[in-house]
């Protein structure tokens, strides 16, 4: 499982270091796609697969499953960590989550999560949820 949060950066070839505490984990290539936030997702090899296992389940006969496919499938891309740890981010992966520079990697359970660190830092980032409404969220699934 990922866990913890580390403020790092992406260089001018689009480069980001994955941090060490979480590369282990990761292996030497995974997936990097569209979050269903603002923000980037990276899978292990093997979580990837259980997602697609999700998915082929959903119907694709619903408008919205077919949007969530192209969304989520659509602009995944594996990648190969280098000698340093290193994941090139493409191109129209990082305009979605507004990266700039600084970002903000946090592990997420099954998946790392990388933010840009305005948005993340935003006091409106829709990505989080205040006390009561984590409360009554978790209440609703017996948590």
């Amino acid at each position: 499982m990922f866990m913890g949060t580390t403020h790092n950066s992406i260089d001018e070839k689009n480069r980001v270091i994955v941090p060490a505490r979480l590369r282990a984990e990761l292996g030497n290539r995974c997936v990097l796609t569209k979050g269903l936030d603002a923000c980037l997702n990276i899978y292990t090899m093997a979580d990837w697969d259980r997602q697609m296992e999700k998915i082929t389940r959903l119907p694709e006969s619903d408008p919205k499953v077919r949007a969530f496919i192209r969304h989520f499938c659509g602009n995944a891309a594996e990648c190969e960590l280098d000698k340093q740890g290193r994941i090139v981010i493409p191109q129209e992966l990082k305009e979605y989550a507004g990266i700039d520079r600084e970002l903000v990697t946090i592990g997420a359970m099954t998946k790392i999560e990388l933010w840009a660190r305005d948005t993340w830092s935003a006091p409106d980032n829709d990505g989080r949820m205040d006390t009561k409404e984590f409360s009554a969220a978790l209440k609703e699934y017996n948590f």
